[in-house]
């Protein structure tokens, strides 16, 4: 049959990233814990690309999702990535692979005083970028939920002080296959929040994490710069950024703050 794609093009423009987009796949996201089985997750790849040369007319769109559907099978992680685009490069015999696929991951929680157990959801991405011949460029996503507590309330009122729900969304990308994990950024982000969140707590927890927030008052700042600290004692990590958003509990607005930076290891 005529192959359409392979035809040449007269315009002289070469696409820098072509592929599909908002494909949804069930996929597995390999456990902190290598004894423990993979996690299953609802995955949307928002995007997956190559470039394509200006004497092509298109790319073979079929290809991605066929590779996509063999992957599925496999905890996606870093050294996967790296296959998957490894592949993706040979079979549509491009210069360049990107993938970045989203899905929501459920961390363990053990509340603090009952030891009740629940999942807390995290929104995940996983984002990859390879050149022909070139390394892996892993990128880690996570948006953590958290309490944080007003100094300044607590500093200028008789009794109580008003606090809020964050999202702490942290991205880490590094070259290298480390043992960086989904859990292990939660707890690093959590330990920088005035208390964490759970999805089941009783009394007693609940009058625990109240308390705990209490005594560990912080503005979006305060979080933020903790946890650049934090960031910069990662291993084998070439850059981060830091989004911080409280939703504000006394104000029509919220509270925000970022900083993003490359690790200099030398």
């Amino acid at each position: 049959m005529k192959d359409v794609q392979n035809m040449g093009d007269t315009r002289g423009i070469a696409i820098q990233r072509v592929g599909i987009s908002q494909a949804w796949l069930p996929f597995l996201i390999a456990n902190k814990k290598k004894a423990e089985k993979p996690q299953h997750v609802t995955a949307k790849v928002k995007r997956f690309t190559v470039d394509l040369p200006m004497e092509y007319k298109g790319t073979h769109m079929s290809r991605f999702m066929e590779i996509l559907h063999e992957y599925a099978n496999k905890p996606l992680e870093f050294s996967t990535v790296d296959n998957l685009l490894t592949e993706s490069l040979t079979k549509l015999s491009a210069k360049s692979a990107h993938i970045a696929v989203g899905f929501k991951y459920f961390v363990k929680k053990t509340a603090p005083i009952s030891h009740k157990k629940s999942l807390l959801d995290v929104d995940c991405s996983f984002i990859g970028d390879k050149e022909k011949d070139g390394v892996l460029n892993f990128t880690i996503v996570v948006s953590v939920p958290v309490t944080s507590l007003c100094p300044c309330s607590k500093e200028i009122s008789k009794y109580g002080a008003h606090n809020q729900r964050s999202i702490v969304k942290v991205k880490v990308k590094s070259c290298q296959p480390n043992s960086l994990t989904i859990e292990q950024l939660v707890k690093l982000i959590e330990n920088q929040a005035s208390s964490s969140v759970y999805s089941i707590l009783k009394r007693e927890d609940e009058k625990y994490v109240t308390e705990t927030a209490y005594e560990n008052p912080k503005f979006v700042e305060d979080m933020l710069r903790d946890l650049v600290l934090s960031m910069r004692k990662l291993k084998d990590v070439d850059y981060f950024s830091i989004e911080c958003e409280n939703f504000e509990s006394i104000h029509n607005h919220n509270a925000y703050a970022s900083h993003k930076e490359y690790m200099d290891r030398e």
